[in-house]
């Protein structure tokens, strides 16, 4: 099998993603289960999926989930990335959608905790499964991120900044290593590292430094104007924004709130944003804790996801025009392919 990586290293430099070929509603719960005993299966969510506009497609996946078991799925809904990380590595969750850098946490913590599935790109395959990490500025503020015409990051330093969590791939790892090596070529921040991103202060890298919790938190403190610049991602984002001008996930690109967003962004409507950086990250993963699951289960769970009508269910890919908010988009061949733990390496990288 031909394996080609393609991923961004912060904000200038692209690692590799491999290239492979494929193509019920409950309440949150905290209860633990052992392989093949117990009746309910608890899958843990993200911040950013646990709002209410997400409802639809998490009780999509659950009767995924329960179809191919048997069992109930009971969701645990989370305020916090370390919450979602931690309920993994602890056997709380035997499933979880967590992003590429709280996979690699929780497996880190706990071995039993694999990816399954993810979801592919346009072509069907983890050839172009990626999403993209934004800086964002305020629609009028550009212009100070200029030079020759050109979108750069030089003028970040001393602002106000906002990432999501600092478990958060897109929101937080892949913008501060691009960051610490962009700046790290200069003189004065040649001794940069990532934990000087943390915090904010006149001797600081920045001036202040917020975490917005989720993608939504952090793209509403830059709308706010609590901070000057933010960090989210485009795949949360594209539920609330539509494209005013530019090109997609391109330097310079123009997105407002769209008319009937959801919550937050009920009361930020028109509001503009510009990207002035934007970075491939490799796709968030599906992940099971193995030790929580018979292998029949495992197998079970990755034929059901992979089965080519749960690429066209529109409550778990959401089709292009669809008013729907969903964690999946369906613009061409979009479906979950299985991933091997290996494909998650670049991020690991990010980390040494």
């Amino acid at each position: 099998m031909l394996k080609k990586r393609l991923l961004a290293l912060g904000m200038c430099v692209i690692l590799g993603a491999s290239l492979l070929s494929g193509c019920s509603s409950g309440k949150s719960g905290d209860k633990s289960v052992s392989a093949g005993k117990g009746k309910d299966i608890v899958m843990v969510w993200l911040p950013n999926e646990s709002g209410d506009g997400y409802k639809a497609s998490r009780d999509a996946i659950g009767a995924l989930v329960e179809k191919a078991t048997g069992k109930k799925v009971v969701h645990k809904l989370t305020t916090d990335y370390a919450i979602a990380v931690e309920t993994m590595a602890n056997n709380k969750a035997a499933i979880g959608y967590l992003g590429a850098q709280s996979f690699v946490e929780a497996n880190k913590k706990n071995p039993k905790v694999l990816p399954f599935v993810v979801n592919s790109g346009a072509s069907g395959t983890l050839k172009d499964a990626v999403y993209y990490s934004w800086l964002a500025v305020n629609k009028g503020d550009e212009d100070q991120y200029k030079k020759d015409g050109k979108y750069v990051i030089d003028n970040i330093q001393g602002k106000r900044f906002s990432f999501v969590s600092n478990s958060s791939t897109s929101g937080f790892k892949v913008p501060s290593a691009g960051i610490v090596s962009y700046f790290g070529k200069m003189d004065k921040w040649k001794n940069l590292k990532v934990a000087d991103l943390l915090e904010g202060g006149p001797d600081k890298f920045f001036s202040e430094v917020l975490f917005g919790g989720s993608h939504q938190g952090a793209a509403m403190n830059l709308l706010n104007k609590k901070v000057d610049v933010a960090a989210f991602c485009d795949e949360i984002m594209n539920n609330y924004t539509s494209l005013v001008s530019g090109k997609l996930n391109m330097n310079g690109a123009v997105y407002k709130i769209k008319d009937g967003a959801a919550e937050p962004f009920n009361s930020m409507v028109g509001k503009e944003f510009v990207i002035i950086k934007s970075v491939p990250v490799l796709n968030s993963p599906m992940v099971m804790n193995t030790s929580m699951l018979t292998k029949d289960e495992q197998e079970k769970l990755i034929a059901a996801f992979t089965d080519p009508a749960v690429a066209n269910n529109p409550a778990i890919f959401v089709p292009k025009g669809s008013k729907a908010t969903g964690s999946f988009k369906k613009t061409k061949n979009e479906c979950f392919v299985k991933v091997e733990n290996s494909w998650f390496d670049p991020i690991r990288e990010l980390s040494k």
